[in-house]
């Protein structure tokens, strides 16, 4: 019997578990639909970029991938009823939206006799699978990593056959938005191996590297995780450097932080934030988006965002701090900064990062810890390459917008009026 594969955040063909699910049914109609509730909030750099995932996806399955658009209680119902489809197959999604939405599909589907069918997920290991002893799910990084890693994760998913059905009528790919001047990653799963063997044979010691944006110490490979164009368990496979591995711990632990509280997108994990003086400065706010506040590395990360939809990891990490303890601004606004701009922008990591830093969230950094932008910039950038590769030499550079001595002060005196220390 005929089955849909419903593309979300898995756009691929290879080590997709939901593909081979839907393929041991029968005949598969692979489907994507437009849907504005996502479309809608989502940056330029990320929409063009997911734009291009969807041709290189479409162009592996020889043109038959089916674009609709409209609401998904609709669209999937109609797109299985109209090859009459008995199963409708789909990769789990774990953010709020997701699982809100699907729940509404999957109760349609079933009232005209159409199975809903999870498979998998955008993780090695699936939110809500990894509980302490008593069934609570895990706040802190580091005993999450040792059940993590207790719990495995199976093996790639091996390729399989697949009879795709020939659409008989699609809407076209949009055109990618605008971006201007930026430049993003090539798009799509075959882009993202090739990233990925380029990586792994350069022979680059991620441990040392990787806390240095002057060197190529990165794999850059998040924007394809977050379309799915690669599956965590295929880069776990080739793994042995445990920093690297780490670094895919904390997707999944942001990802069931989430699971477990929905509102974390919005809202401090740790309520007492909620109470913290917080200043309304809109003119502060503006300098630090163009990477205008007078501390070079600060500046350099801001505008390498702008520049090509990305940002080094340690480099967000003192943005961020800056943003909120020198700034003394919500970490929400520099969240929905990210968000907008990032190709790579996925709700659980961007958001739970966030309140990492801001010492609102779960396993937070301790809130007294602030990042010194200028002694961040000695260790990390000691040369200045960074900086220079993103602040022309020749620019009328701007002197620092803030005493950071001063506002480390005023953030930690703030911090202890909601702690009492």
């Amino acid at each position: 019997m005929p089955a849909v594969l419903w593309f979300r955040r898995d756009l691929r063909l290879s080590d997709h578990p939901a593909l081979c699910a839907a393929a041991a049914q029968g005949e598969v109609l692979a489907l994507y639909v437009l849907d504005e509730a996502l479309l809608k909030p989502s940056g330029k750099p990320r929409l063009a970029f997911m734009y291009g995932c969807l041709e290189a996806l479409n162009e592996q399955l020889g043109g038959r991938l089916l674009i609709v658009k409209g609401d998904p209680e609709t669209e999937v119902l109609k797109a299985a009823q109209s090859v009459g489809a008995t199963e409708v197959h789909v990769s789990t999604d774990c953010a709020p939206y997701g699982r809100k939405r699907d729940a509404a599909v999957a109760k349609v589907l079933a009232q005209n006799g159409i199975d809903w069918v999870e498979t998998g997920s955008p993780y090695a290991i699936t939110p809500g699978r990894i509980t302490k002893a008593d069934g609570d799910p895990y706040k802190v990084y580091t005993p999450f990593y040792r059940a993590w890693v207790r719990h495995s994760w199976p093996s790639p998913a091996k390729k399989t056959k697949v009879d795709w059905i020939e659409p008989k009528k699609s809407l076209k790919i949009p055109k990618a938005p605008s971006v201007g001047k930026m430049v993003l990653p090539e798009p799509g799963e075959k882009a993202a191996l090739k990233l990925w063997r380029d990586f792994l044979d350069s022979g680059v010691n991620y441990a040392d590297g990787r806390d240095r944006p002057d060197l190529p110490g990165t794999t850059k490979i998040s924007p394809y995780l977050r379309w799915g164009c690669v599956h965590p368990r295929t880069l776990l496979k080739d793994l042995e450097d445990e920093t690297l591995r780490g670094e895919i711990a904390w997707r999944d632990f942001h990802a069931d932080v989430l699971w477990h509280n929905p509102k974390a997108a919005r809202w401090n994990l740790d309520k007492r934030f909620d109470s913290i003086r917080l200043e309304d400065d809109k003119a502060a706010f503006e300098l630090w988006c163009q990477g205008k506040t007078g501390f070079p590395i600060v500046d350099a990360g801001m505008r390498q965002l702008l520049a090509e939809g990305w940002m080094h990891n340690r480099v967000r990490m003192i943005v961020a701090s800056f943003l909120v303890k020198d700034l003394h601004l919500p970490w929400q606004w520099g969240a929905r900064h990210f968000m907008r701009h990032l190709v790579d922008g996925d709700l659980a990591s961007n958001q739970l990062n966030w309140q990492w830093v801001a010492g609102s969230g779960s396993d937070a950094a301790p809130y007294f810890r602030v990042f010194n932008p200028t002694t961040q910039g000695k260790k990390f950038d000691p040369k200045g390459d960074y900086a220079r590769r993103y602040i022309p030499a020749n620019e009328n550079y701007p002197a620092p917008m803030v005493d950071h001595a001063h506002e480390r002060q005023v953030a930690l005196e703030r911090y202890g009026e909601i702690t009492g220390s």
